[in-house]
């Protein structure tokens, strides 16, 4: 009787494995690019364990749209074409019509994990009631930042809270093959990335020479990518320290080009922009795709906590990161190349900082 009940057992792992490969999950990110980069780990992890057949992400397209055919994410859908602001009605009032746009949204997922919302509000409430309107599934609410205190990773609170809400830490599970697939993905996920977790295409890299070339570089160099910017101005290390930076890597013959968003433009002066050209070349307003090709062709790259940083991390590239304010432990960038300076100075984004200029020198020059 018990070796009848040890088969039993066995099967039916066996048919849970198996269903495993046909489940597809779904992370709804809200976020800018940088929040959606850190959300990689996350999705790699959930196709490693849950979802083998498949993470798709719903976002904003300016931001996700390169995911696709270059990362663990098989597609993407625009947050901004869905009504999901029904969501957000009183769950008392929330109705769904048959075949409506919303149920059909959430159909082919058996595991949504979503930075909208908070834990037990409407939203969530809704979107279980959506979900379920075409089939079961596993709804998790996760948060977008740790609380004060968390010495870990971002990544890994991402993940933590991922396996805590889903059950896949709990009772039998933990000790099933299921439950042994999750403790070996989440030992292998540590927050240091071994590999990139974006991949260039030839396309990209085809691109991303075109439009070097078009700056001035010549198409055998390799250049040094600079951005001194980011969402936030107290985030961005002074520009004088850039302008430093890219004066002793031209006087090593290497080729420096500054990247300039819509952020920067406004934020500079009309001087504070002249002095970079004295120093370098620019590139203005790229579309995030445009920056992923000139990235893919880059040397060595330069910036501040931004989502520019985590993408060329992310990349692969040799990244500098220049962190002042915010906690690089929980959000630095990941990457296989990626180096951190992390400056206290309470006049980080106010003054020079030769020690750091020289620091960055010596890392991309070695």
């Amino acid at each position: 009787m018990c070796a009848k009940n040890n088969i039993i057992d066995q099967l039916r792992e066996k048919l849970a494995l198996v269903s495993l490969q046909n489940q597809r999950g779904l992370i709804l990110q809200p976020g800018a690019i940088g929040d959606c980069i850190l959300t990689l780990p996350l999705a790699e992890f959930m196709k490693e364990t849950v979802c083998q057949g498949g993470v798709d992400v719903i976002g904003h397209t300016e931001y996700i749209g390169i995911l696709p055919g270059r990362s663990c994410v098989d597609a993407v859908r625009s947050m901004d074409s869905m009504d999901l602001h029904r969501l957000f009605a009183k769950k008392q009032e929330f109705e769904l019509a048959d075949e409506d746009p919303l149920i059909m949204a959430f159909a082919d997922y058996a595991w949504i994990a979503t930075f909208l919302g908070e834990p037990n509000s409407d939203f969530e409430w809704n979107l279980i009631f959506t979900a379920y309107c075409s089939h079961s599934a596993e709804v998790m609410t996760l948060a977008m930042k740790p609380g004060d205190g968390y010495i870990k990773h971002i990544s890994e609170f991402y993940k933590e809270q991922f396996v805590e809400q889903s059950g896949l830490s709990r009772g039998e599970l933990a000790c099933s093959e299921l439950g042994r697939r999750v403790e070996s993905a989440a030992e292998e996920h540590k927050s240091v990335v071994g590999m990139p977790m974006i991949r260039p295409t030839p396309a990209d890299m085809r691109k991303g020479k075109e439009i070097l070339a078009e700056a001035g570089v010549m198409p055998t160099l390799k250049p040094v990518i600079i951005h001194p910017g980011s969402g936030g101005a107290h985030k961005c290390w002074q520009l004088d320290n850039f302008l430093s930076v890219a004066r002793m890597l031209a006087g090593e013959s290497a080729e420096v080009v500054f990247l300039l968003g819509p952020a920067e433009i406004e934020r500079f002066s009309a001087s504070a922009i002249a002095g970079i050209e004295d120093v370098g070349r620019i590139l203005t307003n790229l579309s995030l795709a445009d920056v992923l090709a000139v990235l893919s062709c880059a040397a060595g790259y330069v910036g501040n906590d931004s989502g520019i940083t985590h993408l060329a991390a992310a990349l692969g590239i040799r990244t500098v990161a220049v962190f002042g304010p915010t906690d690089p432990a929980v959000y630095g960038p990941l990457g296989p190349a990626v180096t951190i300076l992390h400056s206290h100075a309470s006049d980080f984004a106010e003054a020079p900082s030769e020690n750091l200029q020289q620091q960055i020198c010596e890392i991309l020059l070695a």
